[in-house]
């Protein structure tokens, strides 16, 4: 048992001894491989480094090299800039010493300017001594003997410029109207401020007032027009100033009649059915009209504008058919002159459209149009020659001028315009006015329905040459403080009278 043990024991301690070798030879082993990596690494690191500090070596060469050359670079600029501020510095001088130069020159001149002044004074002074005379009142002297000597020369060529540019502006002027006036004809309509209403009996006046008045009070406060009911059988008229609220009441009226039940309802009931009824009218209108002088790309809002326009009446003439008039007018003037046709009767057209809505808007009527024309997208070319057709804007274009001798020739003919008695005679009055308060004035008349001023000068206070001048101002003056339609012609006549008797 004891050498059983012996042997046990022996034996393991070989065995830990064996294991303990083997481990030993592992880890020499591992170390081995540890320190070769080690040494691998090494001589790669130093590889690297050798490779480092090569590639350092080239660039901080190539570095060096740019270094240099920048500062060359820098250093031949300076140069440059060194010698640019030499000749800039040499510039500056000169042009310090011209100025110092002009400067005295400048001096030097105004010294002379007011030795100059001096002198003039001095001589006009002595001259005004020893004439008698001052410099206005010699000018004045000077200018009148010229004028007096040679005011039959003045006067012949003053005449023959006149009567060659009136002969050249008239012969061209009345050719072009003469080919386009012929071929348009239109009848004239003129429109009072009431409207008469047949009615079948007189007992239908009374179912018109109502009881106590209530049937004609809520008839004129919904339709903003009077009722004047007086002795005349069987007739009721209408009076507004508006002719779109007239032709509302009349219709209103002629159904509410037809009816025959006559009501605050059946009023109110009447009433909106005209009024539907007139919306129509002023939109078919409006499409009639446009398509009759062949203007089919307008906005529906311009169409319902312009057939408002069927109602309203200038001087009595009726703004629709002027317009459609002066549509034909402009077109064929244009055709003559070989502009565009289509510009030209668009903006006669719409001239006056501004005059739908002058009771809703403020402003005149032109600027009302201008404004609605540039909403609704109208060519700035139709605007533009619309505009002028009072002479309140700068004619922009041709169509400008076409434009307003298309009113003028509208507006002026016989029959197309109608005053009233008091506008007609305060339009006389003022014009016979104006002209005798000038100076040499001895009488005036009115004459042509007020178109024509015959104007009758002193003799011996006017000469032939001064009449020219009068004219012009007595014209010049009517324009900025009568308004009429058309043009009126002044007329300045200065007679001489030789009498003597025989004894």
């Amino acid at each position: 048992m004891i050498i059983e043990a012996l042997l046990f024991l022996i034996g393991i301690s070989i065995g830990y001894f064996i294991r303990h070798l083997i481990l030993i030879k592992k880890s020499s082993d591992k170390l081995k491989q540890i320190e070769d990596k080690i040494e691998s690494s090494r001589k790669e690191a130093e590889n690297i480094i050798a490779e480092s500090r090569q590639k350092s070596l080239i660039i901080l060469e190539e570095a060096k090299k740019e270094r240099d050359r920048l500062l060359e670079d820098i250093l031949e600029r300076e140069k440059r800039l060194s010698q640019r501020e030499a000749v800039l510095d040499e510039r500056e001088m000169i042009l310090l010493d011209k100025e110092k130069n002009i400067a005295e020159k400048n001096k030097e001149l105004q010294k002379m300017s007011m030795a100059l002044e001096e002198k003039e004074q001095f001589i006009q002074t002595t001259l005004e001594k020893i004439s008698g005379f001052s410099k206005e009142e010699a000018l004045k002297i000077l200018f009148d003997k010229i004028e007096k000597e040679y005011e039959e020369e003045i006067l012949e060529r003053l005449m023959k410029l006149s009567q060659k540019s009136r002969e050249t502006v008239e012969e061209k002027a009345r050719e072009i109207i003469v080919e386009s006036l012929p071929r348009y004809a239109r009848s004239v309509v003129s429109e009072v401020t009431t409207t008469t209403v047949n009615i079948p009996n007189e007992e239908m006046k009374g179912r018109i007032i109502g009881k106590e008045g209530r049937n004609i009070k809520h008839f004129e406060n919904l339709t903003g027009v009077e009722i004047v009911i007086d002795e005349t059988p069987d007739t009721v008229i209408l009076s507004s100033f508006d002719p779109i609220k007239r032709e509302i009441a009349k219709l209103a009226l002629d159904k509410l009649i037809k009816d025959g039940r006559i009501n605050p309802v059946t009023i109110e009931e009447k009433v909106s059915l005209a009024k539907e009824e007139i919306e129509k009218t002023i939109e078919e209108a409006g499409k009639n009209a446009s398509y009759e002088i062949g203007l089919f790309d307008l906005p529906k809002e311009i169409i319902i504008l312009m057939g408002g326009l069927k109602f309203r009446y200038s001087y009595g003439q009726n703004v629709l058919q002027h317009s459609l008039e002066m549509a034909y007018i402009a077109k064929m003037i244009a055709e003559e002159l070989g502009l565009n046709p289509y510009i030209a009767k668009k903006a006669a057209f719409l001239h006056d459209i501004g005059k739908a809505v002058t009771h809703e808007i403020e402003g005149s009527h032109l600027d009302i149009g201008i404004k609605i024309l540039e909403k609704y997208g109208i060519e700035e070319e139709v605007i533009l020659a619309m505009r002028s057709h009072h002479e309140t804007y700068p004619f922009a274009n041709p169509y400008a001028y076409i434009v307003l001798a298309a009113d003028i020739i509208s507006s002026s003919r016989p029959g197309a315009r109608r005053e009233t008695v008091e506008i007609y005679l305060q339009r006389l009055q003022d014009l016979e006015r104006i002209a005798s308060s000038f100076p040499g004035v001895e009488r005036s008349f009115a004459t042509a329905g007020g178109r024509e001023l015959r104007v009758f000068v002193k003799s011996d206070l006017v000469s032939d040459l001064e009449i020219y001048y009068l004219a012009k101002e007595i014209a010049k003056k009517i324009e900025n403080e009568v308004k009429f339609p058309g043009e009126i012609k002044v007329v300045v006549i200065r007679e001489n009278r030789a009498v003597e008797y025989a004894r």
